[in-house]
């Protein structure tokens, strides 16, 4: 397990406790019948559980988070479809992160979601990132120090970034203390946005994926000359990845 892998002890004053109706986000997310009946197979109940705001975290709005909505999905599988986040994503126009219950477990999901600079009613949506099924009472951790709204979530963005970065980096093989530094990187003094975080994160999953494919070619390939030319590669391919293990190399290579 990363040890970016956490839950959060979300305050009490955050508490909201409602539950959310699934005629409610499909009326608002705009659901046809495929949708509906992936909500039915896979969604036992939504929790609207905590709402951080301003009034209940003591942190400044700013202007893209003015508030961050935590909700608690009852999962009738452990392969919870994206589309049923994403429905959820669009229905509530908050940045939302998720706690995904299922058979005693529990982890955390979100996707980036900012107001879009074209039109601030409308919101831009990433990719997911997961964190690690945990015991659903596993210790819980306090929110990050934070001095503002924004602030508070992209720290818990970034620990979720770094939690699945490193186990694509733990499948691989290859070393995974880049992502621990990439989770301390997004702090209330950071350089780095989490825009850049995020591509960082991308572009370390694609050369992971490109590693894999001439891997895959090499154990394919029997010619000799064919072979070394191959792993001559393959060992670029790894130093590109080296170097996307660091901030500066990820910044150095237009990432």
């Amino acid at each position: 397990m990363s040890t970016t892998d956490i839950l959060y002890d979300w305050p009490r004053a955050a508490a909201f406790g409602r539950v959310i109706p699934k005629n409610k986000i499909y009326e608002h997310a705009g659901a046809g019948t495929a949708l509906k009946d992936l909500f039915v197979r896979d969604v036992e109940q939504i929790i609207w559980a905590y709402k951080l705001a301003p009034e209940t975290v003591n942190l400044a709005a700013t202007e893209r988070v003015a508030e961050i909505q935590v909700l608690r999905i009852t999962a009738r599988t452990k392969d919870l479809d994206p589309r049923i986040l994403r429905a959820i994503d669009k229905a509530i126009p908050f940045p939302l992160i998720f706690e995904i219950v299922h058979d005693g477990r529990i982890k955390l999901a979100a996707a980036y979601k900012r107001p879009s600079e074209a039109n601030t009613t409308h919101w831009v949506l990433g990719e997911y990132f997961e964190g690690e099924w945990l015991a659903e009472d596993a210790p819980r951790t306090p929110l990050p120090v934070a001095l503002d709204m924004g602030v508070l979530y992209e720290q818990l963005l970034a620990h979720l970034v770094a939690g699945q970065t490193d186990r694509l980096l733990a499948l691989s093989g290859a070393p995974s203390a880049a992502p621990e530094a990439l989770a301390a990187s997004v702090t209330e003094t950071s350089v780095l946005p989490l825009d850049a975080l995020l591509q960082q994160a991308e572009a370390i999953r694609k050369q992971l994926r490109e590693i894999e494919r001439i891997t895959a070619r090499l154990s394919r390939e029997k010619q000799f000359n064919k072979r070394v030319a191959i792993n001559a590669t393959l060992r670029s391919a790894r130093e590109k990845l080296k170097q996307l293990l660091t901030l500066e190399g990820c910044n150095n290579d237009g990432h």
